[in-house]
């Protein structure tokens, strides 16, 4: 195996720079001059974005840089002890230590195991007093080589605690191994990287409990594999830690223990206090708990949605509704893109027909063409009927976790039969996923708690969800949409223009949020009624992706155009914007409204308004409903969409590099170089 660590990747008692990007960038230099990276840029912007994340600097005068990259061409450690320090956010100050972890985006799991060992190490004060009293990069080299080849101490647990080690997954404790039953806790820890924190506030949490004589078990949802806790031992435990940054996998095992939840930086920097409080927890019989399966009003939901108002509640349930509505749209969209492809406009008559008494050896009139356009469009509709039902279970789901999908699929097929459309499902959605909601919080006797989740609210929540659409709400709302879709079906003109506008501007106000969505679901919604005599909603479908694709588009233009004005990361970000915006992906313009919103977004509305105008007057089509240039087959009047693209993108890059120059009294800061000395 390859030497992580050597002479050439060590700094002694150097002056580095004053910021941790100072530092990051040179350590990065340090790994490409040795040939372990393909390139500096590349390895700095993927380190510096994760240190962006959350601060590396833990207690004791440490910091550990981290990230997984493709710049990365073998695992590396690369080490500096700086003089002087350079704050990396630890809670006690600055850092002298700096251990710089690269692993390439496809590390094999030993090396990965190696990694994570030396992250664990870092957190004994022996071994980081021999490494601030060592002499030479030699010594350095020999320490680290060291760690890297001592077993982990066993605990009292032996035979857990070695299987855990041994998978990097599981740390157990028992201290009091004289003392009749030790309090018992359990914990999972895990980070965005996987690599270094999720070990550490491993150790951390195990050591903090072995002081205080409680037997602890760490389950390390890592990325050199993660060993699940034995179930008998999360029985015992009488809390649980969760010290995460991610979602826990299988989260469900622990249901009904109290928790203490917290990002996973705190289970290195104030592990004593965690153990503490889950202590207190256990005794706490109104102390958050996991939930059980489908109970919405108990612990992490409970606690995430606290202080959240209505607004931002709506929002995240409509968010989670179309993303997981998109699938069925792209997939089924592009299919009746290709269907009139090969079948033609006049498919949608005898499609049916075609598909149920035809076959490859029994040909319809017209030939394979004829009868593969007829498979395809009907698989399309097909996919597409699963629209407001994915876009109703899903807002549910949102709102009532798995218990609402069911009442949520029902309400939103009741909104589809009722030709209710989109606005059908997102209210139906809604009624399903509060109904859910409300079923869950009843007190039931334990015997019955089991079929909750399964029969009692998925019922309930079905006949009164789906009731009111049929008896009160359906009608209604069908009624608006048929409306809305015939105020649209007979514009013309400048009206058609000023709709335009107005879709322009929804996509890029917030660049995948709400609005975004709201204006794209729409156009998807009413895609499949478009046709060669009504194409409104391929007027509106192609104006929406168009206007879509510009802020990204843009951005990436801006970032060529006028480089000072962007940071290191920027400029990083601007070349995958060119292909996420080719493609239709606005959130390829979010890492610069997240850091300049005032002005990217106004520049962003300003050539989006121009795409949606040019568009609408034009008259550009798309029969598709995502892929950007990629589904150019399914776009009517092809070169207009186009120019209006590239219209929209050179006005809104234009705008957002004066707003730079110009409404602020200096640039954004650009991340100079650090020589870097090898």
């Amino acid at each position: 195996m390859t030497q992580l660590i050597t002479t050439e990747l060590v700094e002694l008692d150097q002056n580095l720079g004053t910021s941790p990007e100072d530092v990051i960038r040179h350590l990065a230099s340090k790994v490409a001059a040795t040939g372990r990276a393909s390139e500096v840029e590349g390895l700095f912007a993927d380190a510096f974005a994760r240190e962006q994340k959350t601060a590396t600097g833990i207690p004791g005068g440490i910091a550990i840089p981290h990230c997984r990259s493709a710049a990365v061409l073998e695992p590396t450690l690369a080490m500096a002890r700086l003089n002087p320090k350079v704050d990396f956010g630890a809670k006690d100050g600055p850092a002298d230590l700096i251990f710089f972890i690269a692993a390439p985006e496809g590390a094999d799991q030993e090396h990965l195991k190696l990694l994570s060992k030396l992250a664990r190490s870092l957190i004994k004060k022996d071994f980081t007093a021999a490494l601030r009293a060592a002499s030479s990069r030699e010594e350095i080299v020999e320490l680290v080589d060291g760690a890297l080849a001592d077993k982990p101490a066993a605990h009292a647990a032996a035979a857990p605690a070695e299987a855990a080690a041994a998978a990097v997954s599981t740390d157990s404790v028992s201290t009091s191994s004289t003392t009749a039953g030790p309090r018992r806790l359990v914990a999972v820890t895990a980070c965005p990287t996987g690599i270094a924190h999720t070990y550490m506030a491993a150790d951390s949490l195990v050591a903090a409990a072995q002081e205080m004589g409680v037997d602890l078990q760490v389950e390390t949802q890592g990325s050199s594999g993660a060993k699940p806790l034995d179930p008998a031992v999360i029985a015992a435990a009488e809390a649980v830690i969760f010290a995460v940054d991610v979602d826990v996998r299988g989260k469900e095992r622990f249901a009904g223990k109290p928790v203490i939840n917290a990002p996973v930086k705190r289970g290195i920097d104030e592990p004593a206090k965690m153990v503490q409080e889950a202590l207190a927890a256990a005794t706490d019989p109104h102390a958050r708990r996991v939930p059980h399966f489908g109970a919405e009003e108990q612990a992490d939901q409970e606690a995430s949605e606290k202080g959240e108002h209505i607004g931002q509640k709506l929002k995240r349930a409509l968010l989670t509704g179309v993303s997981y509505m998109i699938p069925f749209v792209a997939g089924g969209g592009l299919l009746i893109a290709l269907g009139f492809l090969l079948g033609g406009y006049d498919i949608t008559k005898v499609a049916d027909t075609v598909v149920l008494e035809n076959s490859f050896f029994n040909l319809p009139e017209g030939g394979l063409a004829i009868y593969l356009g007829a498979v395809l469009f009907k698989i399309g509709a097909l996919s597409m009927n699963f629209l407001v039902p994915a876009l109703a279970g899903y807002i549910a789901y949102a709102i009532a976790d798995r218990p609402g999908i069911a009442p949520g699929f029902v309400a939103g097929s009741v909104a589809f039969f009722m030709d209710a459309g989109f606005l059908g499902g997102i209210i139906g959605g809604l009624l399903a996923g509060y109904i859910a909601h409300l079923i869950g919080t009843w007190q039931v006797p334990r015997w019955l708690r089991g079929l909750m989740p399964v029969v009692i609210i998925p019922l309930l929540g079905s006949i009164f969800a789906s009731g009111l659409m049929f008896l009160v709400l359906g009608g209604p709302i069908a009624g608006l949409t048929a409306a809305l879709n015939g105020w649209l079906t007979g514009m013309s003109g400048a009206s058609a223009v000023v709709l335009g506008i107005i879709l322009g501007l929804m996509m890029c106000f917030d660049l995948g949020g709400p609005v975004n969505k709201v204006a794209y679901a729409f156009a998807v919604a009413g895609l499949t009624n478009g046709s060669a005599d009504n194409q409104a909603p391929w007027l509106i479908m192609g104006t929406v992706m168009a206007a879509g694709m510009v802020p990204p588009l843009a951005m990436a233009l801006a970032t060529v155009l006028d480089k000072k004005l962007f940071t290191l990361n920027e400029r990083e970000n601007g070349k995958a914007a060119w292909l996420l915006g080719a493609s239709f992906i606005s959130e390829g313009a979010i890492p610069f409204a997240a850091s300049d919103p005032l002005r990217v977004i106004p520049a962003s509305m300003v050539g989006g308004a121009l795409t949606g105008a040019l568009c609408m007057a034009t008259g550009v089509t798309s029969q598709a409903p995502h892929g950007g240039f990629f589904v150019f087959f399914a776009i009517g009047n092809l070169l207009m969409f186009i120019i209006a693209i590239l219209a929209g993108m050179v006005v809104s890059a234009l705008a957002v590099i004066a707003l730079k120059r110009w409404a602020a009294a200096k640039p954004a800061a650009t991340v100079e170089p650090v020589p870097a000395t090898v």
